[in-house]
């Protein structure tokens, strides 16, 4: 398993894409729970396998995994904890090529704090995919390259984790999504689930470039995605409202001869 601070580097030919790609975020698919929608999940799988250009990242909590120590309710699971980790290892087999990154959410966490198993490093295990799990946060870089020689031409840097906390209100994970990501230098975007709350939003900030004696505004996007959840169980326990499912697609552009990059966020 690595550190949380190994950059994930992938280097993409602008022959084999030379309009970019997309990237899409799977999140908070709680595979295990009674609200688990199948036909919005295989809908996300098949919008990935179906496109060459397409590719996907791993932002947690995939899998319910309600423990006896839980907050979920043991009972109420459709499939015990093996059996959902050894559906979402057959689940990504068709597009573990295209699998990114990959980090485990507060639901996975479960284990790993209470037994020091890590469910989504078993998964990435069994799909020879290790390389790009990191336990709470993927630091990953996507560079697209020219040639044999592997000239770099453009590169997107992307700050992946699950997410904390949350609240009623949009607005109040936002708050906290954003003040992190402040703290993050040189990210193009930063992306997180957790709170089933689809959205994007530009963040802006000053930097003091004292080498080249410049002060100008670093821009980046901040990335929820959404859940593959129906609404029901806690959300209507503790009395929130339904939020919405949108599938959110990243995709990156750039000009071929280096000096411009784009990167739209599609929910």
């Amino acid at each position: 398993m690595l550190n949380d601070f190994i950059p994930i580097i992938h280097k993409l030919s602008v022959e084999e894409h030379p309009n970019g790609i997309t990237i899409v975020p799977l999140a908070d698919a709680h595979y295990g729970s009674p609200e688990f929608n199948e036909v919005r999940w295989h809908k996300a799988i098949k919008r990935i396998y179906d496109d060459p250009h397409c590719f996907c990242i791993l932002v947690g909590d995939l899998l319910n995994n309600a423990t006896k120590s839980s907050v979920s309710n043991v009972y109420l699971e459709t499939v015990s904890p093996r059996r959902a980790k050894e559906w979402l290892i057959d689940e990504l087999r068709c597009i573990a090529d295209k699998v990114l990154a990959a980090t485990e959410g507060n639901h996975e966490r479960r284990t790993s704090r209470d037994v020091d198993q890590y469910p989504i490093y078993d998964v990435m295990l069994a799909l020879g995919k290790e390389d790009v799990y990191r336990p709470s946060v993927c630091f990953m870089q996507v560079r697209f390259i020219k040639g044999t020689t592997g000239n770099q031409r453009n590169e997107f840097s992307f700050a992946i984790t699950h997410g904390a906390g949350g609240g009623m209100y949009v607005g109040s994970s936002a708050n906290r999504i954003q003040n992190w990501g402040l703290s993050v230098e040189g990210c193009d975007c930063i992306v997180v689930g957790h709170t089933h709350k689809p959205l994007t939003f530009p963040v802006s900030k000053i930097v003091f470039d004292g080498y080249h004696k410049t002060v100008k505004q670093k821009q980046f996007t901040v990335v929820v995605a959404s859940s593959f959840l129906d609404y029901g169980g806690y959300p209507v326990e503790k009395l929130l409202p339904p939020t919405a499912n949108a599938l959110t697609e990243i995709v990156l552009t750039y000009r071929h001869d280096g000096t411009g990059k784009e990167l739209r966020v599609l929910q």
